[in-house]
């Protein structure tokens, strides 16, 4: 297969899913979907917590399997399909409310998200090494890029279909049918990336190490790679910052946002990430991966800072606040889109050819317990409200930034 098919075949699956997943936002309409089911601030932050540690934490057996078996397209198969497959149940269960109590549907809602973000966890892996096989390192940002600008504009239209779902239908047939949406578009994108079969790899693993000396592997790569190390302190303020992400659509209806409107926040950041996408391709081809990482850390200590100041703002009007938030969320996505862009390139860069399955699943494995950082700030949140939450999440950006720069510093 030619070196554009491939770019092309990856990116439209990478559009296709990048569209459904906007569909189950954690920070929008997953959100929102517990806080109208629970009212609870713990529930809310176990969203993305359960999300972030359910994407990251599998990685590391994943990778020790991919690594050994020197494969990685069945693995890929296994988590694409599964966590449609969760979601298209998350819908019937969702389509079905009437026959659960409001507990039960609570439950089930909780239950399958957690399968949904397990299951999706084994694709991390296996799709960075595919990608990384397929397509030369100076493609791979504007990939990234065309991803995400396409999976902005079909997302978009998925929003206004959300929006007008969630007038038209009763809470919470109206999220059924937005979930159902996302199923669809998953199996799509699964369906589109496995036509790229298993690509050629450059080296051929003669010695299949056991899974406790893969571990060991894993805590010399970590003492001994400078590069690696601090990217794992970088992301680990990085779950910091992420902790409020949940809380942004919280503070939004304490502020007086009708969350029946919640997808005009999804679609500000959607809107956010789409007009981002050329400045991020090309920042991170032409200046590199760890410069486009420095910027966007920056940016990150922006959004908190802002809620911050808008809490000390005289009370506003619904109007004044809607726009306001969209405008946060606005940044919110831009700056989701470039990190992501950055992350995944930044990996692939400092990961050895013969080794990227097994270092993919070591960064993600070791920074994975941060992201748990959002369930805990429900719980602060619940005694000391949501302020102290954005605070801390702007200090930690900062110290993300200062790490980020010593990253480029030893890289230059």
């Amino acid at each position: 297969m030619s070196s554009g098919r491939k770019f092309g075949r990856v990116a439209t699956a990478g559009i296709t899913f990048q569209a459904g997943s906007a569909a189950v936002d954690s920070a929008t309409i997953i959100s929102a979907l517990v806080f109208q089911l629970t009212g609870s601030s713990v529930l809310v932050g176990a969203v993305t917590a359960i999300l972030r540690f359910g994407w990251l934490f599998p990685q590391l057996f994943v990778g020790f399997l991919a690594q050994r078996d020197g494969a990685s397209m069945y693995y890929y198969k296994i988590g694409a399909f599964g966590r449609a497959g969760c979601m298209a149940a998350l819908a019937l269960v969702l389509a079905t409310a009437a026959w659960w109590s409001q507990v039960q549907l609570a439950a089930a809602v909780m239950i399958l998200w957690t399968a949904y973000a397990f299951v999706s966890g084994i694709v991390a892996v296996p799709y960075n090494d595919i990608v990384a096989r397929s397509i030369a390192s100076e493609l791979r940002s504007r990939l990234l890029a065309t991803r995400f600008f396409g999976g902005g504009l079909l997302a978009l239209g998925i929003v206004a279909i959300a929006d007008r779902v969630a007038l038209d239908l009763p809470f919470p047939q109206s999220y059924a049918a937005i979930i159902a949406m996302a199923a669809f578009l998953m199996f799509l994108s699964s369906g589109v990336f496995t036509t790229l079969g298993e690509p050629e790899s450059k080296s051929q693993q003669t010695e299949k190490p056991t899974f406790l000396q893969y571990l060991r592997d894993g805590w010399v790569v970590f003492r001994t790679d400078r590069r690696f190390r601090l990217f794992v302190f970088a992301q680990w303020c990085g779950g910091a910052v992420l902790m409020a992400m949940p809380f942004y659509v919280v503070q939004a209806h304490d502020g007086g946002f009708d969350l029946t409107r919640v997808a005009l926040l999804l679609g500000a950041q959607t809107a956010g990430a789409l007009a981002s996408n050329a400045l991020w391709g090309w920042w991170g081809d032409r200046l590199g991966k760890a410069s486009l990482l420095r910027a966007v850390a920056f940016g990150r200590i922006f959004p908190p800072a802002a809620i911050l100041l808008l809490s000390l703002a005289p009370a506003m009007d619904e109007g004044q606040t809607l726009y306001l938030f969209v405008a946060v969320f606005f940044v919110l996505g831009a700056l989701a889109n470039g990190l992501t862009i950055a992350v995944i390139g930044f990996l692939m860069e400092i990961s050895p050819d013969a080794q990227r399955p097994a270092y993919s699943g070591y960064f993600n494995a070791i920074t994975a317990p941060a992201f748990l950082l959002p369930l805990f700030a429900g719980i602060f949140a619940t005694f000391f409200g949501l302020l102290p939450i954005f605070a801390v999440s702007m200090l930690a950006a900062a110290l993300q930034f200062f790490l980020v720069l010593s990253i480029q510093r030893r890289t230059s």
